[in-house]
C-alpha cells in the first residue's frame, strides 16, 4: 500500500531508498503489528466482554479451567488483522507469494471465526462438525497448493528438500498440490490443538515464525542460500515480511494472553496462525524445517493421536488426557511452569533446525 508511493518519492528523496530494502520493511512490518495490537487491544477486550463473547469451557475438561470461564474471546481476530495491515503497509503486493501466505491466513481465520461463532451462539464447545471444518480446510489448502504450483517458475519451486541431507532433492510435481495441502491442514490443526493454555501457543508460534523468516531471508540471498545449499528462492523477500509480521502480532497478543490471560485467541487466532506457519513453510519449501522447529506442536498432536488409538484399540488411555499440556497439569505442574517450558523447548528445537543447514 505504501511502497509504490514510497518508491516514487525516493526518486526526488533519496533517504526514502531505504524502504526499498526488505529488510528494513520487515521490521517496520514487525513494528506495526505490534503496535496495532497494543494499540486496540484494551478495546477489542471491553467490546467483546460488552458482547459476552466469553470462553466456552469444556465439562471434561481440567477443572483448574472452569474459573477461565467467560474470559473474552476470539482475539485472534485482532492478530488476523494486524497481519493483514501490516502486510498491506509494508509489503510488495505484487509478489504472488505474499498475496496467497495472505489469502489462505484470512481464510483459515473466517473457518476458526464461524466455528468461534457457533460455539458462542449456542453454549457450547463444538461448534462446527470436524467433518465440516476439515473439508472447508481441505478445500483452502488445495486451492491455495494449485495456486503457488500454478506460479512456480523453477523447479525448486516444487521441489522437496530434506534436513541432514546435502543431495537429496525429489520433485514433487502435480503431487506437490496434494503434500502442501497436507502441509497446510496439519500445521493449523496442530497450532489448534495445542492453544490450551495462556500463552502456550502463541509464544511457539513468534519462535517458529521468526526462525522461518531468517530461512526466508537466506533462501532469497543467492550467495547465502549457495553457501548453506539451500533453494534459492528471489520472491522469498517478502515472506520475510510476512514473518515480521506474525511475530509482531504474536508479541503484541501475547500482551493480553500471558498467564493469567485477559483474553483468548480463539480458533480464528489458532488457525489462522497455524496457516501462516505451513504457508511459509511450502512458499520456502522447508516443510520438514517446520516439523522440527515446531515440534511442540507435533508432540501435542500425536499425543492426542495415541490417545485416541489407544482406547479404541484397548480400551485404555496412554496419557490422564490429552492434548499432552492437560496430562502435565493433572500430573500437578502449575499451568506458567508448563507453558515456559513449552517455551524453552520450541527455543531448542527452533535452534537446533537452523543449525542444521551446517550438518550436510
Amino acid at each position: 500500500m505504501f511502497l509504490p508511493i514510497l518508491e516514487y518519492l525516493a526518486e526526488s528523496f533519496g533517504p526514502l531508498r531505504v524502504f526499498n530494502y526488505f529488510t528494513f520493511r520487515a521490521i517496520l512490518a514487525t513494528l506495526t503489528s505490534l503496535v496495532f495490537i497494543l494499540f486496540f487491544g484494551k478495546t477489542f477486550i471491553r467490546f467483546i466482554a460488552k458482547q459476552k463473547y466469553g470462553q466456552i469451557i469444556r465439562e471434561e475438561g481440567p477443572q483448574s479451567h472452569l474459573e477461565k470461564k467467560g474470559t473474552p474471546t476470539m482475539g485472534g481476530l485482532l492478530i488476523l488483522f494486524s497481519i493483514l495491515f501490516s502486510c498491506l503497509c509494508w509489503g510488495d503486493l505484487s509478489n504472488k507469494y505474499l498475496l496467497v501466505s495472505m489469502a489462505v491466513t484470512f481464510l483459515f481465520g473466517v473457518i476458526g471465526l464461524i466455528d468461534d461463532y457457533l460455539k458462542l451462539r449456542y453454549s457450547n464447545s463444538k461448534g462446527l462438525s470436524g467433518r465440516s471444518r476439515l473439508l472447508w480446510e481441505i478445500l483452502v489448502a488445495l486451492s491455495a497448493s494449485s495456486l503457488i504450483y500454478y506460479f512456480a517458475t523453477s523447479a525448486e519451486e516444487t521441489t522437496l528438500f530434506l534436513p541432514f541431507f546435502k543431495d537429496f532433492a525429489l520433485q514433487l510435481g502435480i503431487w506437490f498440490i496434494l503434500f502442501s495441502a497436507l502441509v497446510l491442514v496439519a500445521t493449523a490443526n496442530a497450532v489448534n490443538l495445542t492453544d490450551g493454555l495462556d500463552g502456550l501457543a502463541i509464544m511457539p508460534s513468534v519462535m517458529v515464525a521468526a526462525g522461518m523468516g531468517i530461512i526466508a531471508y537466506i533462501s532469497g540471498n543467492a550467495i547465502l542460500s549457495d553457501y548453506l545449499n539451500v533453494p534459492y528462492l528471489f520472491y522469498s523477500t517478502e515472506i520475510v515480511i510476512f514473518c515480521g509480521a506474525l511475530v509482531g502480532a504474536g508479541i503484541g497478543f501475547l500482551w493480553f494472553n500471558t498467564y493469567p490471560a485477559q483474553m483468548f485467541m480463539g480458533d480464528v487466532g489458532s488457525l489462522s496462525l497455524g496457516a501462516a506457519l505451513g504457508i511459509i513453510a511450502v512458499s520456502v519449501r522447508q516443510e520438514f524445517i517446520l516439523m522440527l522447529m515446531g515440534g511442540v506442536f507435533v508432540i501435542e498432536t500425536m499425543s492426542v493421536i495415541l490417545q485416541v488409538a489407544s482406547f479404541k484399540l484397548t480400551g485404555k488411555r496412554i496419557f490422564k488426557m490429552a492434548p499432552l499440556h492437560h496430562h502435565y497439569e493433572l500430573s500437578g505442574l502449575a499451568e506458567p511452569k508448563i507453558i515456559v517450558r513449552f517455551w524453552i523447548v520450541t527455543l531448542i528445537l527452533v535452534l537446533f533446525a537452523l543449525a542444521t543447514f551446517r550438518l550436510r
